[in-house]
């Protein structure tokens, strides 16, 4: 059964497959890799449709609840709920998805044109060939892939945890030595709030 993007058409999803294999190599993309997940294995494409897609969600699937789910704690599944955003964190990460949006866009575009018209029909040596000439797109990509392999599952990739298993994270657990109030405090104001566009909001908001 085919899966249902979010934001992704089917070819664009599958540019992504290759183009993040190619950042972190699986068993199926390099036979030296046998036992060690790669990008296809832990979902990462999943990941980043879901989270250019976030919005399509009511609260949007940008901050899982947390502070840890009940994968190994007795107890509620905290992780199962998305937090909601408060107005300016809204227009904040709308603005920002929608440039990277855009980013998956014209870069998914742009590696389909370096390979004569479908990147996934190049060979992997052209593919990486490909990646490196596009800097910028690759280092978009590169990010997401990371994020993807080790984030939690809830945001949509970290397929069945493949990547905490890789690198020997026991997984979302309260932290010893830490309280829930101490592990649930903010760590301050998020740097998205920052930018052009939330300035002028709360430049708005203040006139009103």
């Amino acid at each position: 059964m085919a899966r249902a993007y979010r934001f992704f058409t089917a070819h664009q999803a599958a540019v992504v497959e290759d183009a993040t294999a190619r950042i972190a190599p699986g068993p199926r993309d390099d036979p030296a890799e046998k036992g060690h997940p790669g990008a296809r294995e832990a979902g990462v494409t999943a990941y980043i449709d879901t989270m250019l897609g976030a919005f399509r969600d009511d609260p949007p699937k940008i901050f899982a609840g947390g502070p840890w789910s009940s994968r190994l704690t007795p107890g509620p599944d905290l992780m199962a709920r998305f937090a909601a955003l408060d107005p300016v964190s809204k227009i904040a990460w709308r603005h920002r998805l929608s440039r990277w949006q855009e980013q998956y866009r014209t870069g998914i575009q742009t590696l389909d044109r370096l390979a004569g018209g479908d990147f996934t029909q190049a060979t992997p040596q052209r593919q990486d060939k490909i990646l490196a000439a596009q800097a910028h797109f690759t280092a978009l990509l590169f990010e997401h892939t990371i994020e993807g392999l080790y984030a939690a599952p809830e945001y949509g990739g970290n397929d069945e945890t493949a990547g905490w298993k890789e690198i020997g994270f026991p997984g979302d657990v309260q932290p010893r030595g830490y309280t829930p109030d101490e592990v649930e405090r903010s760590d301050g104001h998020d740097p998205v709030g920052h930018s052009g566009i939330v300035a002028d909001v709360l430049e708005l908001l203040g006139a009103l």
